[in-house]
């Protein structure tokens, strides 16, 4: 499909349709049920395909996780995960020995570079009442001179998050939260330091959209060569491009025109992800993203002799404790945490 404008539409499934540099981007948005005393769900699993449960059942999913839901310890290596979660907590813990709970409009940006494991879990923290979890996780290329770098990760705590407000003519609003890039005046907290997002030339735009039922805005026009992607992942129609497109769609556009969005029937709800491309070739195999098929061969190796530094926790799906708060423990043993801190 192609106008002026708009160059491909397409529909939204379990994994999104990505552009370079961006590799992978999933939502995920479980209804958990209240939390048990190891803040796994306090409900019957029964069945359930623990180890592999995908299947959206009563609203929520375990996904690898086996008495907590989440992704137990797994390696990467090659590229960089930012996750963005909207609503809900996640607990990190990495070969590096560094950790952290995060969640209610925080951030993290990690770089995997040379090679870590890392697991996340969505700990069930609330004991009498649901814990629902919204989040979305982007895979962010790293270019080949940044392949090996140290492994990395930083926290973009919501406080820190910029939030542009616009009202139209007929006093819609629409809101816009940046997690990397710049709209107008405002700038997104700096991303990790080896990143394609590092460099401003780079323009790695990141936001989420909220736009009022009947809103008007526009998405300014940037540089052609820019990959630039709307996710419309929650609403009822919008108008683009002379277009009306439904939701649930991924809608690849021209980046150096303005995009006129109009929200029609109820609030819509964006992802939005552009960036220049990374002109280099790509392979992935699972954890593993590299330039060539020998670099992927060599990452398993690697993974095999080494365990990218083994694992340091007790358990492969550690969680920290029910009465933390927000926090970030750094692997050279620093403890940050977010000025108006939350937690259970």
């Amino acid at each position: 499909m192609y106008n002026k404008l708009i160059q491909n539409i397409q529909p939204l499934g379990f994994m999104w349709p990505t552009a370079n540099p961006f590799i992978f981007c999933v939502h995920h948005q479980d209804k958990y049920p209240r939390g048990n005393e190891e803040m796994g769900p306090d409900t019957s699993l029964a069945g359930r395909y623990l180890g592999q449960d995908f299947t959206l059942k009563d609203g929520w999913r375990m996904y690898h996780g086996e008495r907590v839901p989440g992704f137990p310890a797994h390696p990467h290596r090659g590229f960089e995960t930012v996750t963005i979660v909207l609503e809900g907590f996640v607990d990190h813990s990495d070969s590096h020995g560094a950790a952290g709970r995060y969640g209610m409009g925080d951030v993290q940006w990690m770089t995997a570079g040379s090679g870590l494991q890392h697991c996340e879990m969505f700990p069930l923290i609330n004991k009498s009442s649901e814990n629902p979890l919204e989040l979305f996780q982007i895979w962010l290329n790293l270019p080949k001179k940044n392949k090996f770098c140290d492994p990395h990760f930083k926290m973009l705590w919501a406080e820190s998050i910029p939030l542009i407000q616009h009202k139209d003519s007929q006093g819609k609003q629409t809101q816009v939260k940046l997690y990397s890039g710049h709209l107008e005046d405002a700038r997104a907290p700096a991303p990790a330091p080896d990143s394609w997002a590092a460099s401003p030339e780079n323009g790695v735009n990141i936001w989420t959209i909220k736009m009022d039922a009947g809103a008007r805005w526009t998405l300014p026009a940037t540089h052609a060569e820019k990959h630039r992607t709307i996710y419309f992942y929650k609403g009822s129609e919008i108008r683009l491009g002379g277009m009306e497109v439904t939701s649930y769609k991924a809608i690849d556009l021209m980046a150096d025109q303005d995009a006129i969005i109009e929200c029609q029937h109820e609030d819509g709800y964006f992802l939005l992800l552009e960036a220049m491309p990374i002109n280099e070739p790509v392979v992935q195999h699972g954890p593993f993203v590299m330039n060539t098929q020998q670099e992927i061969h060599q990452a398993f190796a690697d993974y095999r002799q080494t365990q990218f530094g083994g694992w340091p926790w007790a358990r492969h799906d550690n969680v920290h404790a029910r009465e933390e708060g927000r926090f970030a423990k750094y692997k050279e043993g620093n403890v940050e945490r977010p000025e108006n801190n939350q937690g259970s």
